[in-house]
């Protein structure tokens, strides 16, 4: 609900005056204009333990690495991408670094708009490497590595809550931009996770998932008992875990784990992120940062209050004006970057 406040000019001629200026801006160029192309590097020694390295709103060149790639385009959209299509995107502790680091790196960058993540190859991800993880070095080390916490990557490394297992799904939760996860082939265990930990999930028909953790006497301890809760209801959630059955692309649409199912997932999800680029950046943030904070075990006075907070941050700024120009008078108003 939008509130009035005496001092500010009558709404009509504010906006149509930002909008005016906003026209001759687009037209003289500016510091609201796209930037080009670039890749960020996303590789980290299994050995360390510090926090990733921050990112930057300049432009960056980097090489493909050997577990993750993540291209950013002209648009602000990065396309990420697990990439050891030789052991079915299966995680061994370099690409758990990875994946956290690369989540990390990019929560850095405001002009980040979206994040389509995929899987190379024939799998988005089989889950976990064991074997890589009992002989690569020391198990017991990698084993600690992946349970201690805080794992380094988090946003404000004192109050971190998440170890590195989990981050490489709750990470992608605080990117303040959709994050749009692409399945096809098989996406078990911790690549189920990694998945779970996305927005919005496109899958192919005869995609397989499943919550492994049980056929190996384990649980789901990367996010699920987060993750799940939002998605579907708590019996599901224990015959999925408990039985560790595969099921369909199809079948976890129908469950409410996917949102949606095409026979070629990969340009719907971009024609999706198309729309989302005609919205506001601080909107899309805010409306993000809202329904994950309110959409489970939080009171109607808190959900109320967030909601108005959120508001009040949107009103009358560049975004929400250059929303409004778009909507109300067709003038294509380029969009800044986001606030937070």
């Amino acid at each position: 609900m939008l509130r009035q406040a005496s001092h500010f000019v009558p709404a009509r001629h504010a906006h149509l005056d930002c909008i005016l200026a906003a026209v001759c801006h687009q037209k003289g160029g500016g510091s609201h204009g796209r930037y080009s192309s670039r890749m960020l590097s996303s590789s980290r020694s299994s050995s360390s333990n510090n926090a990733a390295d921050t990112g930057s709103d300049s432009e960056t060149n980097g090489n493909s690495t050997d577990r993750v790639t993540a291209n950013v385009d002209s648009h602000g959209v990065c396309h990420v991408r697990l990439s050891r299509p030789d052991k079915l995107n299966a995680c061994d502790l370099a690409m758990f670094e990875a994946i956290a680091k690369t989540a990390s790196d990019l929560r850095q960058d405001r002009s980040l708009r979206a994040v389509i993540l995929g899987g190379q190859g024939r799998a988005f991800c089989t889950g976990l490497d064991v074997k890589a993880v009992m002989k690569n070095g020391n198990p017991k080390a990698q084993i600690n590595r992946l349970l201690e916490r805080p794992s380094g990557y988090g946003p404000n490394n004192d109050n971190a809550i998440g170890n590195l297992a989990q981050d490489v799904s709750i990470l992608w939760r605080e990117l303040p931009v959709p994050v749009i996860a692409v399945l096809h082939g098989m996406c078990y265990g911790a690549g189920f996770q990694i998945a779970l930990g996305a927005d919005f999930r496109y899958a192919t028909p005869d995609c397989k998932l499943s919550i492994m953790e049980g056929k190996w006497g384990l649980i789901p301890d990367m996010g699920a008992s987060i993750l799940l809760k939002e998605l579907v209801s708590i019996d599901v959630a224990k015959e999925l875990t408990m039985t560790a059955k595969v099921i369909s692309g199809e079948e976890a649409h129908r469950l409410g784990l996917v949102t949606h199912v095409y026979d070629d997932p990969m340009p719907e999800a971009e024609r999706f992120v198309k729309d989302i680029l005609e919205r506001s950046p601080d909107a899309i943030a805010a409306a993000k940062e809202l329904y994950q904070s309110t959409w489970t075990a939080t009171s109607d006075k808190e959900s109320l209050i967030l909601e108005t907070k959120l508001q009040e941050k949107l009103l009358i700024s560049w975004n929400q004006l250059a929303a409004s120009g778009r909507s109300a008078f067709g003038i294509n108003v380029p969009y800044s970057k986001r606030k937070e």
